[in-house]
């Protein structure tokens, strides 16, 4: 069972409101299912989207955030719990320690550069929860054939890729990762 949820997604809406409504969704889902949120902190973008909605559900939503970036007024003031730190490498760290499993929804670099740095903690065995990607609208369909070619061509083995749990809906991707928590 996952009791928090690490969620990786954009710090903007990006172009196709459609995002801006699965943020919104998944908010409501971790709301309606009792799983806390964990997250990056801001207020801004996708972020804050799923956020409001788990607080607007009645659901509780921790954010961590780097000092520079509450400095610059990113971070949401109306969070369950707000963990303010140095540096990104402890924003992560303590991500991770408060986190059952984790999720990407869409977003840029910072999305990419967090889902697979745990993905590559659970590789090493630093960790033994699971992750996934919310594969909105064939957003992360682009990546993921690249992954399978990257298997394909022996740079990652088949049994790290099949560690991610991917699915194009938020309700079956929460179950599949439930499934998989230790």
């Amino acid at each position: 069972m996952i009791r928090s949820l690490c969620v990786f997604c954009g710090s903007n809406p990006g172009l196709d409101p459609r995002f801006a409504n699965v943020a919104h969704d998944f908010g409501v889902l971790l709301a309606k299912e009792n799983v806390a949120l964990v997250y990056g902190g801001g207020h801004v973008g996708l972020m804050g989207i799923v956020a409001d909605a788990v607080l607007a559900g009645g659901g509780k939503a921790i954010g961590v955030i780097p000092r520079m970036l509450w400095d610059r007024e990113v971070g949401h003031r109306g969070l369950t719990e707000l963990h303010i730190v140095e540096t990104m490498h402890e924003r992560k760290a303590m991500m991770a320690s408060l986190s059952d499993a984790f999720v990407a929804l869409p977003g840029g670099l910072g999305t990419l550069e967090e889902i697979f740095e745990v993905w590559t903690w659970a590789q090493l065995g630093i960790h033994r929860k699971p992750l996934g990607f919310l594969d909105a609208f064939g957003f992360y369909a682009p990546l993921l054939s690249f992954l399978d070619s990257a298997v394909d061509a022996g740079f990652i083995r088949a049994q790290h890729r099949s560690t991610a749990i991917v699915d194009v809906d938020a309700a079956a991707l929460l179950r599949r990762l439930g499934e998989f928590a230790a």
